[in-house]
């Protein structure tokens, strides 16, 4: 079991059926081909994932799908962050049920004035619910969309607390001073970008990887990030060719990418992006596409 999530693990889109249910064997498909093209793991339900759009028993049921498709345990983190701390909890024991350790873990995301102290009780209070020493526990940190900031501190306290369990940070935010700002703060748990752009300066100052959204669209070239600076300002063209929203037209490209359609659906309240949007993106992005993956080889 790895103590940490480290390399490149992709935030995976969710693609959705005609009924609006999760595509399971689509989802598996793009899981199974997003580890062939140099992905180290998959992060199902985080926020690319429109986690908070989907139930406890959907999000466990799509796990599944990825197990029987033959994607190990190890290779998946699963976003199982809820707004109740006994939801957390309980989602993230199912998890565990499934052979899974590693788990993506936003804070209580409704009370935005809650105190540091408070937050630090809310994931003790998830650790301990689990109760087991296997989990591992990624805290994400995107407080532009949660609303809900990890305070730095928090995390080393918790880390001096329960050891492994407190294993890292997904750091979200975009502000390369947040980041420091938790290396800092517990230099022993896997620190982790979300920020495409900021991989490869996150690794030169002890950073382990990356969950990213980007490596739905161009894998080749978010691990090219790991290889040093040189690689940095193709990955800041590929971003700059990405419009907001950012999820549906996360959708629309992989669409535009697959010949499938159905990956431009979403859930409410997001709506679907115009697939003339999504097929401009794609066609931009092939720049960074290695030739033969161009060819399916």
């Amino acid at each position: 079991m790895s103590d940490q999530i480290t390399g490149l693990w992709v935030a995976m889109a969710t693609p959705l059926d005609a009924e609006g249910k999760v595509d399971h064997a689509a989802l598996a498909a793009h899981g199974t081909r997003l580890l062939a093209r140099e992905c180290d793991g998959l992060v199902p339900f985080g926020t690319t994932g429109e986690g908070p759009s989907f139930s406890a028993a959907e999000r466990l049921a799509a796990t599944e799908a990825l197990l029987r498709a033959g994607i190990p345990a190890e290779r998946i983190a699963l976003g199982t962050g809820c707004p109740a701390v006994p939801d957390t909890v309980a989602l993230t024991r199912e998890m565990m049920s499934l052979g899974l350790t590693h788990a993506l873990v936003l804070p209580p995301y409704f009370f935005r004035d809650a105190p540091e102290e408070g937050l630090e009780d809310a994931f003790a209070a998830i650790i301990e619910g689990v109760g087991s020493d296997r989990l591992r526990l990624t805290a994400y940190h995107i407080p532009q969309v949660s609303g809900v900031a990890v305070p730095p501190a928090v995390l080393g306290r918790l880390r001096a607390r329960y050891g492994k369990v407190m294993a890292g940070v997904k750091d979200s935010s975009g502000d390369f001073a947040s980041f420091m700002a938790f290396r800092k703060a517990a230099p022993e748990i896997g620190s982790m970008v979300g920020a495409e752009v900021l991989i490869a300066r996150s690794l030169a100052e002890g950073g382990v990887g990356t969950i990213c959204g980007m490596a739905n669209l161009v894998p080749h070239l978010v691990r090219r990030q790991f290889q040093g600076m040189d690689a940095v300002a193709d990955m800041q063209a590929a971003v700059g060719l990405m419009e907001q929203p950012f999820l549906p037209i996360t959708k629309a490209v992989i669409a535009a990418q697959t010949g499938d359609a159905l990956w431009r659906a979403v859930r409410a309240p997001l709506r679907p992006a115009d697939p003339a949007r999504g097929a401009r993106i794609a066609a931009g992005l092939a720049a960074f596409v290695p030739a033969l993956e161009e060819t399916g080889a």
